[in-house]
This record gives C-alpha cells, structure tokens and sequence, in this order.
C-alpha cells in the first residue's frame, strides 16, 4: 500500500510496532530483507518522506510506552508523532483480529476517528474482515514475497483490492485526486508500469536493505522442510480460522510470545484454499514452510483450522465500509 500509494504522489510517513502475538508484524517483516534499517532518525525519517514519499520505521518504547494497553489512543499517539496530515486506520474484525465482531471494530474505529478530529486531522477508517488471512501467505519473508509479486500485478486478488481501495482513500484524502474512481485508475497504472515497485526498492535501498531481493525474491532463504498438507475431503471451503493458522505460524518460529523472542524469518504458511474455493480430495490446502519435521500436532491444528461442506459456499466480502 505505501509503495503504490507513493508512486501516485503521496507521501507515506508510517511508524509500526513489533509484532507480539500469533505472527511477526511489520517490522519483522521488513527486516527478513538483509540489511533493512527500521531505526531511523527523526530527521531522516522526515528527510526520506520528503525526498522518496515513503518511509516505514520503528516507534521508539518512549513514544508508546502504554502501547498494549490503551489501544485507541496508543495507535493514534503514533499516528499524531509521525506528523500525518490525513489518516486511514485499518481495522480489521473477526477470527484473526484483535476486534472479534464487526460492532466492536467499528467502535475502536470511532474513538479513533474521533480523536483524530479533535487534532484536526482528516481521520478515515476502513473496516475490513479478518475471518480468514489477508492475502495467501502467514510467515515473514513470505509476506514480503507475497507484497513484492502484488506490486508486480501478480498478487492475491483479496490483498490488491484492500491496496487499490484503501489506497484510492488516502490520494483523495491527500487531496491529490478529486475522486476514489480516478484514484484507483492511478494506482492501477504504477502498479502495471512499474513505478509502484521502483517505490519499494528505493525506500529499502534507502533504509539499508539489500535491494537485489526485491528484484530477485528466489534469493530469500527457504527452509529445509516445505512439506504440502493435502486436503480429506471434497467440497468447499467454509471456514478458516486465522488466528488457529497464525498460531501454528508463530510454533515454527515465524512469531513471538514474548517481545525478546528471536522471529524465523523464513518459516510459515501459503493458503493454496481459501473460503468460497472448491477442494477436491487430495488437492493442496496450504504448504508449511518449516525448519524441522512438522509434528503431527501441527498438521492436526492445520485441518482443524478448516471447515469444508458439500454446498457451494460464497467468497466473503472484504470491505464492510469506510468510515469518516
């Protein structure tokens, strides 16, 4: 989303946290590329928005110190420090999310817009579902191959379309389109001709990062065990607990109880069914890259995370709305 969104003109000032839970976050993700920086200077981080439009950096224990605990106004205290003009918060509801119904979602996403106004910023939220994972791949350098093949037009159809739409929000929030039709036309062409992906490298070229994988992302290191779990059934897929997956992630390695854990970059899991699709018997549910033999205690929890029935299941809508 930063890299498109800055390839059309905008410029992405964005402070993540590390990930504490089922699956890496963001910055465990950006530091599966070799040499990738996410401690960066005020001014730096300032001076790259400014120069490249883009910047994805850490947040410092002293500017969320409540960071766990006092959720509406941690996320936004970050969202303030960075500087931002406009915002669009993405909160997600369901299996995988930290807001398990949609009501709730939308209540998180209020306060927050809410405290956005009160510091005169135009605050948006996109209310999106979480009842299944975003995209195909759970994992950290997985994740990154998965951004780099959408940046490249190749991606899942459910990630681009969170991009395009959330992304089509922000240009016309940065008052850089006049409408989200226009936008989204925009976003689609630097996706096809390449500058959303010449956008990426030049923020890891400028972060540190080892740009040859984003060229290359056959570089990033595979485990040793890439085993594929096939399906017992046939029928469609109806179900598909996220977090159950993010957790069997986090026991390969991929995430972290505790904040001092070391995350593999390199193990995890690429869904090859998702809710809606039909499965023959022994068709491949998903693939686990993992650094050891998978136990059969994984390989359990992986079909327990499916529910797949004889009659025809439809896709879930991703978006519910965008709030304002």
């Amino acid at each position: 989303l930063g890299p498109i969104v800055a390839a059309c003109g905008g410029k992405v000032a964005k402070m993540s946290g590390r990930g504490l839970g089922h699956t890496g976050g963001t910055l465990d993700k950006l530091e599966s590329i070799p040499g990738f920086n996410i401690y960066v200077s005020e001014e730096d981080f300032i001076k790259q928005v400014n120069d490249i439009g883009l910047a994805i950096i850490g947040q410092s224990a002293s500017l969320v110190p409540a960071d766990k605990k006092i959720i509406a106004s941690s996320i936004m205290s970050k969202k303030l420090a960075s500087g931002a003009d406009t915002i669009l918060l993405d909160v997600k509801y369901g299996n995988g999310a930290f807001m398990q119904t949609l009501e709730d979602a939308k209540k998180l996403a209020q306060t927050m817009i809410d405290i956005g106004k009160h510091c005169h910023k135009d605050t948006r939220a996109t209310i999106s579902s979480m009842s299944q994972p975003l995209g195909k791949a759970i994992g950290n350098s997985l994740e990154v191959i998965e951004a780099i093949e959408t940046l490249k037009g190749n991606g899942p159809q459910d990630l681009e379309e969170l991009c395009l739409k959330a992304g089509s929000t922000m240009l016309v929030q940065a008052k850089l389109y006049q409408d989200e039709k226009e936008a989204y036309k925009a976003l689609q062409e630097v996706i096809s001709n390449g500058k959303a992906l010449e956008k990426l490298k030049e923020m890891v070229q400028r972060q540190g990062g080892d740009v040859s994988y984003i060229e290359n992302p056959e570089l990033f290191e595979k485990p040793s065990v890439i085993m594929e779990i096939t399906s017992k059934e046939t029928g469609y897929v109806k179900a598909l607990e996220a977090k159950n997956l993010g957790i069997v992630s986090m026991k390969l390695g991929g995430g972290r109880m505790t904040k001092d854990e070391d995350v593999d970059h390199a193990v995890g899991l690429v869904l090859n069914k998702k809710i809606g699709d039909h499965v023959e018997i022994g068709e491949t549910l998903l693939t686990v890259y993992a650094r050891n033999k998978v136990s059969q205690e994984i390989i359990e929890e992986i079909y327990q995370s499916y529910t797949i029935v004889d009659e025809f299941v439809e896709k879930p809508i991703l978006i519910e709305e965008i709030m304002k």
